[in-house]
């Protein structure tokens, strides 16, 4: 599962470009501004249809152009595998996979399983535990193939029992949800636990070389105490302060992967030079379950390569990129000592005000 070619029509400050990459490593280099990220943007929206930078369609699109396109081939299943995807300002959606229309962009998660790197990872570790739910929901769904049904699911549970939650007047008027809900949300809790129990010696190793200084301890919290009581005791004695709240306020959405050094939060002790190297051994750690245990191919983009990053630590990072042996796009602002890390046969691309040359 890689990237082989792609097409950019007016996005961002892309005006049209047409790129060919390798199938293991691909560089690009340019000043801020040039169209690294925005390389990096389309690539993600082909693989998740949705931007990391932005939810609103119009900033994507070139200015003064209706539509902005995208076209690529994928080498799925050993075969070029089309994907193309456009977006218009009136917020008409066009999504082909193999020649067929598709109605949901989500359909596209299932041909790239696709990490993304920025500067701004570490909220990873330091913000929502959404985020933290979302990095676990990520294997999860790859791993299991009954896991996507189940959360979607629960998400529309979910949304029926809080809004019920406003009307009712006694909880008796919610155990047609919550007699579901907690079936279904120990189902979710023990997929979701045994992928962390698979993952988790793979997550110490990288810790250990990205943070060999530190201890981290890492485990999974399901969103209650499964040890005190069962859930179902827990929606019902819940039943007004969810009342009050206008929202179910334990289960499965609550989920939680909580990392700690000597029993402090790792964003209580870590710099955030330090929290970005964690993030790169969980994603990392993934990326590489993903390749040994699923047989899958994970593709990374890394955007700013070397920000925060010392020599010891860039050479660190590259060696695990390498040994992944997944499809990596990396962007820096110079090939200042990335040159000397990645010196095997790659693809180097040189970007300019959104026009890129590439170096053979």
């Amino acid at each position: 599962m890689s990237f082989q070619k792609l097409s950019i029509n007016q996005f961002r400050n892309i005006e049209s470009t047409s790129l060919t990459f390798h199938p293991k490593v691909n560089l690009i280099i340019g000043d801020n501004g040039s169209g690294k990220s925005s390389l990096l943007e389309a690539i993600y929206l082909l693989g998740l249809g949705r931007s990391f930078r932005t939810h609103l369609t119009n900033r994507v699109i070139q200015h003064e152009q209706p539509h902005f396109t995208l076209y690529s081939e994928i080498n799925f299943q050993e075969r070029a595998f089309p994907i193309g995807l456009q977006k218009s300002r009136n917020g008409e959606t066009i999504l082909k996979i193999d020649g067929q229309l598709v109605k949901k962009l989500a359909s596209l998660t299932q041909y790239v399983p696709m990490q993304l790197i920025t500067p701004e990872s570490y909220t990873l570790l330091s913000g929502s535990p959404k985020n933290r739910r979302a990095y676990l929901d990520w294997g999860v769904f790859y791993h299991d193939p009954h896991f996507y049904h189940n959360w979607a699911r629960i998400k529309r549970l979910l949304k029926q029992r809080n809004a019920a939650l406003k009307q009712c007047n006694a909880y008796k008027e919610l155990e047609v949800w919550d007699n579901e809900l907690c079936a279904l949300s120990e189902q979710i809790s023990s997929q979701r636990a045994k992928y962390f129990a698979e993952l988790q010696p793979l997550i110490i190793q990288t810790m250990a070389e990205f943070l060999p200084e530190f201890t981290i301890e890492s485990n999974f919290f399901c969103g209650w105490d499964e040890k005190n009581k069962p859930l179902a005791q827990y929606l019902f004695d819940n039943f007004q302060r969810d009342k009050q709240l206008g929202y179910t306020s334990i289960g499965p959405q609550k989920a939680d992967l909580k990392l700690k050094i000597n029993k402090l939060p790792v964003d209580d002790v870590l710099s955030r030079g330090q929290l970005k190297l964690l993030v790169y051994a969980l994603r990392l750690a993934q990326g590489l379950f993903l390749n040994t245990i699923d047989n899958k191919q994970c593709v990374f983009l890394i955007d700013d390569f070397s920000s925060e990053l010392d020599k010891s630590k860039q050479a660190i990072l590259a060696k695990h990129i390498i040994d992944s042996k997944a499809q990596v796009f990396i962007s820096a602002i110079s090939m200042n000592n990335i040159d000397d890390l990645f010196t095997q046969e790659r693809s180097l691309f040189h970007v300019k005000q959104g026009k890129f040359t590439v170096e053979r």
